[in-house]
């Protein structure tokens, strides 16, 4: 089996589950540990927050550590993996990049100019080019997920480095239902559970959420449910009267929204994200969650195929009121969707990807 090194972000802040960058971050390397591989998760958190008693959530299976990141000894590395652009830039702090297989794994792809349904923009969409300018050159693999994304690194770079398509995914097993964690005032429980972006990074995306949350919790408060938010972000614009915000929740802990939710709820930062699925929709689906979701992401048609949601027109509030009425209203197979998900969409399924790469390579040390 191989050795295996997977690099995010230098920041200096605790290993905690809260952000989606680090669930998928710890997510993927556990579910390459189960095919077998010595991985390792270099950061560069800080120890502080051990000597004042507190514990990370985290636990750690077997073939699986984390290091300091200061301390990695690149060489002694089959793979190397980076996550976003964040994580090849610390490679590059850290002097990781003559690494025979680097493989970067990329959240959006942008393009040298700006576009529709990217959602970054003039000097933030060149910083982030110049650095898929310089994966273009160092790494073995890039790793995109979804196909408009593989289209677009293609046209921008040509066909080195090789492209792997891995989409997101979740745990094949999950926390059963604990305690009902809503209030138990009998209205019907809608639950946007994501990050709504922050106005110093995409502020653009943080207006737009803003809007539309703030516009259909009104018109559920009308049809007497309910909309809850759950995650990170800025929410200052957030309008309490109609949304109930649950602040950001540890993954662990977010299991309980998702269970007694009655319809998961999903809505675009844009008219339509060119290369960005929304990852809360497999886990919608994995706890068999009814989901009405806006138009406009690469993977809604998995709400189809799974048999368990609808998707109403992009920027028509109203039809994702009426939706969430029909949600509701509708008798669902939810074990059918929840089949469809541990059949196509787990992490293990897609560590599967870079287990067989690594196979066809030279043996691992």
């Amino acid at each position: 089996m191989a050795r295996i090194v997977t690099v995010y972000n230098a920041w200096r802040k605790p290993f905690d589950l809260v952000e989606m960058g680090y669930i998928r971050w710890l997510k993927m390397s556990e579910a390459l540990a189960c095919w077998g591989h010595e991985v390792d998760i270099a950061t560069d958190e800080p120890t502080w927050h051990r000597l004042w008693g507190r514990r990370s959530e985290v636990r750690l299976g077997p073939r699986l550590r984390r290091i300091p990141l200061a301390a990695v000894r690149w060489d002694e590395y089959d793979m190397v993996k980076t996550l976003f652009h964040v994580g090849f830039e610390t490679l590059e702090r850290y002097h990781g990049t003559a690494h025979p297989l680097v493989i970067s794994k990329l959240g959006s792809v942008v393009a040298p100019h700006d576009m529709e349904g990217v959602p970054f923009y003039g000097r933030q969409r060149a910083r982030l080019y110049a650095v898929q300018e310089r994966i273009a050159r160092t790494s073995a693999y890039v790793t995109v997920i979804s196909p408009p994304a593989q289209e677009l690194w293609t046209e921008c770079f040509g066909p080195t480095p090789e492209v792997l398509l891995v989409p997101g995914a979740v745990d094949r097993e999950v926390p059963p239902p604990g305690p009902d964690p809503y209030p138990a005032d009998g209205r019907p429980r809608c639950l946007f559970a994501g990050n709504v972006y922050f106005r110093q990074s995409q502020p653009e995306g943080n207006a737009v959420l803003m809007d539309k949350l703030n516009r259909l919790g009104a018109l559920l408060t009308q049809r007497g449910a309910r909309l809850y938010l759950l995650g990170t972000g800025d929410v200052r614009r957030l309008d309490r009267r109609h949304v109930t915000y649950l602040g950001s929740r540890s993954y662990g802990d977010a299991w309980d929204f998702m269970h007694h939710a009655d319809v998961g709820i999903i809505v675009a930062p844009d008219r339509y994200l060119h290369n960005n699925e929304t990852t809360k929709l497999y886990h919608y689906l994995r706890v068999g969650l009814p989901v009405v979701c806006e138009a406009g992401f690469p993977n809604e048609h998995l709400i189809a195929e799974a048999g368990l949601g609808l998707v109403t027109a992009n920027g028509n509030i109203e039809a994702m009121a009426a939706g969430v009425a029909e949600a509701l209203a509708r008798p669902w197979d939810r074990d059918r969707a929840v089949r469809y998900i541990l059949q196509h969409h787990t992490w293990d399924q897609r560590a599967a990807i870079y287990d067989a790469l690594l196979a066809r390579r030279s043996p691992p040390s």
